[in-house]
């Protein structure tokens, strides 16, 4: 019987550790995959299929599973699989019994002699190691079982002991190795030689190597050809690797000494030799200079094999003492080291471990423009835009959405930049700021809610949003975006914080910054990793057959996008695939939100032209516009005043004691009843602002003990009484910041 699947089915394919997976089939009853898969298989391994359900917000539904023994397939085909197309019934993973559907497979590429079939079906006895050491028939797992003697290694010294010469001995039989599967299906193999178990079949030793053990029991290598030792056991790959290394470095080796000899001179010429001068001296023992192909100097340590960008006579290996933690060394084009604090944004030729100078009477490297420097150069500017007066909006918090929309896309855009009055309707409370602050909070809670359809999650486990190219189920939509530029420019230009952020190409466009590739990573991961899988391995090798074309699904709807004009007849090879990679990401970045991205920007620049933000990069342009949502209490402290109360009172102690108990969450929320808004400057608390500008956060006794606290969130100020217990102003705090709304409460 057949099943008939939803969602976005796809198979995958497990044999012998290996798993692989086919594309998804978009919004299709009954599938057709159509894909080739390759995997690598033993006559003995068993093929295992699964087929998923993909869902996009939650985890992938496993539909039904079913398994293929290659084996009983060779000997049904004459011991060869050349398009066999064999059809397999697909149970449910909870009861074998239960078959689900079907799914038809085709089997090609494998054909095994009747001996070797033979001789892989011996192989397939399983083994498993008993406390004594001997071997009996049954099943086992790479994990070792209470006093059996499959155990890991001990700790190894710096280096194994050192050979003794003697004649190769010939290395272990694949005979001693017996291959097993455990109970979840997976092969592993173990050598009862050397008494452990690995995932891979082990292979032998190549030619002039040697197996021995040491006095504590410990395995090592012996090469009897270069006279050296390993704990690692080599392959005929890494031998070979290795010697095409050591060929390679002789190679070179020659090449340069007979570049050199080119420019050494005799001293009767008056010449010298063309080794430059160097004030650090020569390198330490076993340390190369070299230069790559850009001119970049590099150094090369051979006892290791590694490389890096660091001078070791300066910084590296041989570097006892660390940098501090936020520090980095670099080199001038005349390779003079100077040191940058990432901590504070500045530069200095001062070595911070040993406050020793690198530079004597020279220039200076200029200071970096921190990010706190880069907000009051904008505000400045801001300063310049600003109008006179001031604007009323009046708007209730039942229809908070519709109410500042009408009331933003009434006033002429330059109105936005005056002074702002919002008013909640039967709320006494004055606004001079803290009003303000809270509209702008609650309102871009609202208007960049998700249920909206305005903005999306920029992924599964990513919760900044994008715009949502689904949007234009509303027919307004375009009015909206509009609208939100025009709040969004507000927000910055009057220096005033939003609930929730954007993605990380979001902000770059507002910056009016290109984007590029590593920016997809961000949102989509799984779609980056495709892509750079594209980018470095030989499409045309693995059988891929793709277009300049892309489906895209919208509310169910899947419709294809051509990347160029008839992208669709036009296939993906190794010489254009570089284009097919950008002309995806650029689609993935801005698929089908071109309009709402231009009705977003058009009403943003109508408020504060995008140039004023060219000195910010995304991460300050999000910190500017979210600010900091992780509270320090420490700086809470200490950037508090207090009026008729001393930092020793009573009541102020027991504050702190409380807001220290409290989690990050509720702190904000304390935050929020005080301030207006749970968002920090980025100065954090010592920038707190007021109606009159620079405004701490301050704690004032007022009223008597039975009353509950108030705020003045234009003032930055708390209200708190002279209560009695430390239980009490517990009890009352968190009535205020838990049960209250609004503005003039009591």
């Amino acid at each position: 019987r057949r099943f008939q699947f939803t969602g976005n089915p796809y198979v995958e394919v497990a044999v012998d550790g290996q798993s692989k997976r086919t594309e998804k089939c978009n919004n299709t009853h009954t599938p057709k995959w159509k894909q080739a898969l390759t995997v690598i298989v033993t006559p003995v391994s068993k093929l295992i299929f699964r087929v998923w359900s993909h869902q996009t917000l939650k985890a992938d539904i496993l539909l039904g599973m079913a398994t293929l023994e290659i084996c009983e397939t060779l000997k049904a085909n004459e011991l060869k699989l050349c398009e066999v197309v064999q059809t397999l019934q697909l149970c449910s993973d909870r009861d074998s019994q239960d078959v689900v559907g079907d799914l038809s497979v085709c089997l090609d590429g494998m054909q095994v002699d009747a001996e070797n079939l033979a001789v892989a079906e011996r192989e397939q006895e399983e083994w498993v190691i008993v406390p004594n050491g001997h071997a009996v028939n049954g099943t086992s797992s790479p994990s070792r079982s209470p006093g059996g003697s499959i155990a890991s290694r001990p700790p190894r010294p710096a280096r194994p002991p050192p050979p003794t010469p003697c004649r190769p001995a010939a290395s272990p039989s694949r005979k001693n190795t017996r291959r097993h599967v455990d109970q979840n299906g997976r092969v592993y193999y173990v050598d009862h030689i050397e008494k452990r178990t690995t995932w891979d079949r082990p292979e032998p030793l190549p030619t002039g190597w040697e197996r021995r053990v040491d006095p504590m029991g410990r395995v090592y290598y012996v090469d009897h050809i270069t006279r050296t030792t390993t704990w690692q056991r080599p392959t005929q790959e890494s031998v070979r690797n290795y010697e095409e290394w050591q060929h390679q470095r002789s190679q070179l080796q020659g090449a340069m000494q007979q570049f050199n000899q080119r420019f050494i001179y005799g001293r009767e010429s008056g010449m010298t030799t063309s080794k430059e001068f160097d004030p650090l001296g020569p390198l330490p023992h076993g340390w190369e200079k070299r230069t790559d192909t850009n001119g970049r100097v590099y150094f090369v340590h051979h006892p290791t094999r590694t490389t890096q960008w660091e001078d070791p006579r300066t910084q590296g290996l041989l570097n006892d003492k660390p940098l501090p933690e936020g520090w980095e060394m670099r080199f001038t084009v005349d390779g003079i080291p100077y040191f940058v604090d990432h901590n504070r944004r500045t530069t200095t030729y001062i070595d911070p471990r040993t406050g020793k100078s690198s530079l004597e009477n020279g220039p200076q490297i200029t200071y970096v423009r921190d990010f706190k420097a880069k907000v009051q150069y904008f505000r400045f500017w801001c300063q310049q835009l600003s109008m006179p007066q001031h604007i009323k909006i009046t708007v209730s918090r039942k229809t908070l959405f519709e109410d500042s929309f009408q009331q933003i896309m009434s006033f002429h855009p330059q109105d936005l930049r005056r002074r702002l009055w919002i008013i909640f309707p039967g709320e006494e409370g004055l606004d001079y700021g803290g009003v303000a602050r809270e509209w702008f909070f609650l309102l871009s809670h609202e208007v960049l809610n998700p249920m909206y359809c305005l903005f999306e999650y920029a992924g599964k486990d990513n919760y900044c949003l994008q715009i949502n190219p689904a949007s234009y189920i509303n027919p307004d939509h375009l009015k909206y975006f509009k609208f939100i530029g025009r709040f969004i420019a507000m927000a910055l230009f009057h220096g005033k914080f939003i609930d929730t952020g954007f993605s990380l190409p979001f902000y770059k466009r507002i910056l009016n910054k290109p984007l590029a590739l590593k920016d997809l990573e961000s949102i989509d991961p799984e779609f980056y990793n495709s892509l750079i899988w594209i980018k470095d391995n030989n499409i045309e090798e693995c059988g891929l057959e793709m277009f300049f074309s892309v489906d895209k699904e919208i509310l169910g709807e899947v419709t294809t996008h051509e990347l160029k004009p008839d992208g669709g007849n036009i296939q993906v090879t190794e010489e254009n695939k570089e284009e097919y990679v950008r002309l995806v990401a650029e689609w993935r970045l801005s698929r089908g939100v071109e309009e709402q991205t231009q009705a977003f920007f058009e009403g943003f620049n109508e408020v504060l032209p995008q140039q004023y933000l060219q000195y910010f990069d995304a991460k300050e342009l999000e910190v500017m516009l979210c600010g900091m949502q992780e509270i320090d209490l420490v700086d809470w402290q200490r950037h508090t005043i207090y009026r008729h109360y001393a930092r020793s009172s009573k009541q102020i102690l027991w504050f702190w004691q409380f807001v220290k108990e409290m989690d990050n969450e509720k702190r904000m929320r304390l935050l929020q009843f005080v301030t207006g808004t749970c968002r920090l400057p980025v100065g954090g608390f010592a920038d707190l602002m007021g109606s009159n500008g620079p405004q701490k956060f301050c704690i004032e006794k007022v009223g008597k003990e039975n009353w509950l606290p108030r705020s003045h969130t234009c003032f930055n100020r708390l209200d708190l009484p002279p209560y009695k217990s430390y239980e009490q102003l517990k009890e009352k705090l968190m009535f205020a910041i838990e049960e209250t709304e609004g503005f003039g409460q009591e």
